[in-house]
C-alpha cells in the first residue's frame, strides 16, 4: 500500500484512481508499517533489516506531513498568508484582524465569497468567484485558468497574476481545486455495520470522480507553471493530500515551503479529527523559504491559516 502511494507520481487518476485514495490514508498506513517494523526488531527477525531499509523510501513522504527544519538565519523580504476562509462564516472581522497583524506582502484567499477585506497596505489584485489575491505590488498580467469550463460538475477555480516585485516579475498562482463536498454526518461511522459499509461506499463514490476531475485541473495549472517566463509561487487549497497525484504533479520542479522550512505537523484542515493537509505553498527554486507555520491558535474557518516567509532576489 505504501508503494502504491509512491506510484501517484507516475499513474494518473483517470488510469487508476485507487493509488490516490491511498495518499489520504498514508498517516495510518505508515504508523502501522512502523509498528510492524518494531515487532520484527523486538522478535529479532532478519526481516526487520528489510523493513528498515524499505522504510527509507518513505522519509520524504513522511516529511510532507511532519517535518523538522533547521532555523534559517537570513532576513526574509516576502511574507505570505494563505487561507480558505469558508465564506467568512467564522467571522470576517477576525480574518481581517489576523491578516493585518501578520503584515504580509501577499494574501491568497479561497472560498472568500463576496467579502472584500480591508487589509492594511494591500489591494485586491484579482478576484474570480471564490479565489482572491491581495498584495502591495503592481499587476503586470492576469489570466483566469478555468474560464469556460464551469458547470455543476466543475467548480474548481484558479488564476495567475504576474506581479512586479522589487523590479522583478513573479507569477502568482492562486488555486482551489474541485472540493469533495463532504459533511460530517456523511463520514462519521456509528458502529452499525450495514450503515457504515454504505457510508464508506458513498465516500469512495465521491472521491474517485473528484480525483479524476483533478487531473484535468492539474494539467491546466501545470501549463501555466511550465509556460511562465518568471519565477512562480503557487498557493491555495489543493483539496488533495501530500503524496497524491495532485501534489506530485503541481509540485514538480518546485519547492514545498513546508519541507524547506516547516516544523511539526502540516495538518491544515481541522473539520475532522483525522490529520489532513490540503493547503500548500510551492515556489520556484530561486525563492528560498525561511519559515512556515500552520497557525493552530486561529479558528478563522475550517482551515488553519498558513503563514510563511521567504527570501527573494
Amino acid at each position: 500500500m505504501l508503494l502504491g502511494v509512491l506510484l501517484n507520481a507516475y499513474v494518473p487518476p483517470r488510469r487508476f484512481a485507487w493509488f490516490n485514495l491511498l495518499s489520504l490514508g498514508f498517516p495510518v498506513i505508515i504508523i502501522l508499517y512502523s509498528l510492524l517494523t518494531l515487532v520484527w526488531i523486538f522478535l529479532k527477525k532478519k526481516r526487520a533489516v528489510f523493513f528498515i531499509l524499505l522504510g527509507l523510501l518513505f522519509i520524504n513522504p513522511v516529511r510532507r506531513w511532519i517535518n523538522f527544519s533547521l532555523e534559517k538565519k537570513e532576513i526574509a523580504n516576502l511574507k505570505i498568508v494563505t487561507l480558505n476562509t469558508k465564506g467568512g462564516k467564522f467571522g470576517a472581522d477576525k480574518i481581517e484582524k489576523f491578516v493585518n497583524e501578520q503584515h504580509p506582502d501577499l494574501v491568497f484567499l479561497q472560498e472568500d465569497g463576496d467579502i472584500v477585506y480591508d487589509f492594511s497596505d494591500l489591494k485586491r489584485n484579482s478576484k474570480i468567484y471564490v479565489v482572491s489575491l491581495y498584495s502591495r505590488y503592481e499587476v503586470v498580467a492576469h489570466k483566469e485558468l478555468f474560464e469556460g469550463l464551469y458547470s455543476e460538475d466543475f467548480n474548481a477555480y484558479a488564476d495567475y497574476t504576474d506581479l512586479q516585485i522589487r523590479d522583478k516579475t513573479y507569477r502568482i498562482i492562486n488555486l482551489y481545486l474541485q472540493p469533495f463536498k463532504f459533511e460530517k454526518q456523511m463520514v462519521k461511522l456509528n458502529g452499525n455495520s450495514k450503515e457504515d459499509e454504505q457510508k464508506v461506499k458513498n465516500i469512495v463514490k465521491r472521491l474517485i470522480p473528484t480525483f479524476k476531475a483533478h487531473q484535468e485541473q492539474v494539467n491546466i495549472i501545470r501549463n501555466a507553471i511550465d509556460e511562465s517566463p518568471y519565477p512562480v509561487i503557487v498557493a491555495g487549497d489543493f483539496n488533495s493530500a501530500p503524496n497524491s497525484y495532485e501534489y506530485y504533479h503541481l509540485g514538480n520542479g518546485l519547492k514545498d515551503a513546508f519541507m524547506e522550512a516547516g516544523n511539526g505537523s502540516a495538518t491544515s484542515f481541522h473539520e475532522y479529527k483525522f490529520p489532513i493537509r490540503i493547503d500548500y505553498i510551492f515556489t520556484s527554486p530561486s525563492i528560498k523559504a525561511l519559515s512556515y507555520k500552520v497557525d493552530r491558535s486561529q479558528k478563522l474557518s475550517d482551515h488553519f491559516p498558513v503563514v510563511a516567509t521567504f527570501k527573494i532576489d
